[in-house]
This record gives structure tokens, C-alpha cells and sequence, in this order.
């Protein structure tokens, strides 16, 4: 894999010092596509495609979509869930990010302000950012790229805290890539340093008052 991405033009790394941040960020969604590319067309393992991806060495969307969002739905949701979410995710049909930290509480799980306020009339959960702090801040992927998060949050029921869960919640249609209603995201913009994460859509997110099916809190 080191070998593939060393010698393959599509690859290289020589300018990437003299990018402003915007034709950085249009050069790494290049380069991913084309591993993707690769990893279908040489159709290589799982452990392959992880090793192209590192070797690659510019953060992506990609990283949190593997790294955080799979795993997330591996290990907290049912088999139902998993059934129904990872093949749809490890096709990249949706792209998923991980939205636990914000902006006031870092990553203070037991902190986080972000509620899931279950209905039980509509049988659903309302996913709502109550404060300014409570805006979820950093999420790799997610200020241009992911239709999906897992979002951690509150969960409120009958007026009772009853402990921080993760919630499978779409931010994007599949049809536009337009926002759904009641989400506001941002791309956080240019970080500190040569390079560093601005190859990365770190992004900030916002919900008002948005509705989910019950079935999409992870429940395992």
C-alpha cells in the first residue's frame, strides 16, 4: 500500500504546503475519491483499504466516516440497527461523522447539552440544541460532506435525565446534499498550521427542535 501511493501521481504531496485552504480541501476530496476508486477497482481487503487511506496521509472525511461513525453503529447499535445502517455506510451511500463534542464542554460527555427529548405521543425523539454551548463543535466530515452523524445527546424522558445517548440522525438529503430542516451546519474554517486539519471539513451543528424515529437511538 505504501508502495501504491508513493508511486501513484494522483498521490503526490509536492505542493500541497502552497494550497490555500479552499483548493486544499478540493485536492483531498480528490484524492479520496481515487482510493475509493482503487479499493474497488484492486478490490482490496478492509485491512488494505485502511493502510491506502493512512498512506495517503491528508485527514478526510473519511477517517471519521470508518474510524468513528461504523464502529459507533457496530458497537451501540442493535442487529436490527446494524442490519439496516452499515451496508448502506460501508458502500458510502451515506457518509457518516461523529458529533460528540461542542463547543462549551469539549469532550465532557457527562457535560453536553444537546437533548433528546422523547415523545411519546408521536412515538419519536426531539433532538434540539438548547444553548449556544451546546453547538456541536469540531465534528471531522461534517461542514461539507456527511448526510449522517451519531449524536450525542441528553435523553429526556417524562421531564427525567436519564443519562447521554448516541441517536443516528440524517443532516443532508440524498437526493441535493441540501440541509434537512431545523439543522444549521457550518464548516469551522481555517485551522493553525502548514496543512494540519485543513484538508478536514471540521464543521458546527445546530438543531432546532428536530424529529427522529424512536428506532434510530442506538439501543443496544
Amino acid at each position: 500500500m505504501a508502495n501504491l501511493v508513493a508511486n501513484h501521481p494522483a498521490f503526490e504531496k509536492f505542493n500541497r504546503p502552497m494550497l490555500v485552504r479552499k483548493d486544499l480541501f478540493k485536492n483531498t476530496l480528490r484524492k479520496v475519491a481515487h482510493a475509493r476508486k482503487l479499493i474497488i477497482d484492486l478490490h482490496l481487503s478492509e485491512e488494505e483499504a485502511h493502510w491506502l487511506r493512512f498512506y495517503v496521509d491528508e485527514p478526510a472525511y473519511p477517517d471519521l466516516h470508518w474510524g468513528m461513525f461504523i464502529p459507533a453503529i457496530q458497537g451501540q447499535g442493535t442487529e436490527e440497527q446494524k442490519q439496516k445502517w452499515l451496508p448502506l455506510a460501508r458502500k458510502m451511500q451515506i457518509i457518516g461523522c461523529y458529533a460528540q463534542t461542542e463547543l462549551g464542554h469539549g469532550s465532557n460527555v457527562q457535560g453536553l447539552e444537546t437533548t433528546a427529548t422523547f415523545d411519546p405521543q408521536e412515538d419519536d425523539f426531539i433532538i434540539h440544541s438548547p444553548t449556544l454551548t451546546s453547538s456541536k463543535w469540531w465534528p471531522g466530515g461534517l461542514g461539507k460532506v456527511s448526510t449522517h452523524a451519531v449524536v450525542y445527546a441528553r435523553l429526556i424522558v417524562n421531564g427525567q435525565f436519564h443519562g447521554v445517548h448516541g441517536f443516528i440522525v440524517q443532516l443532508r438529503s440524498l437526493e441535493d446534499h441540501s440541509l434537512l430542516p431545523g439543522i444549521t451546519v457550518g464548516d469551522v474554517g481555517l485551522k493553525f498550521g502548514n496543512g494540519a486539519y485543513n484538508t478536514m471539513d471540521n464543521g458546527v451543528l445546530r438543531f432546532d427542535h428536530v424529529r427522529i424515529p424512536r428506532n434510530q437511538m442506538l439501543m443496544r
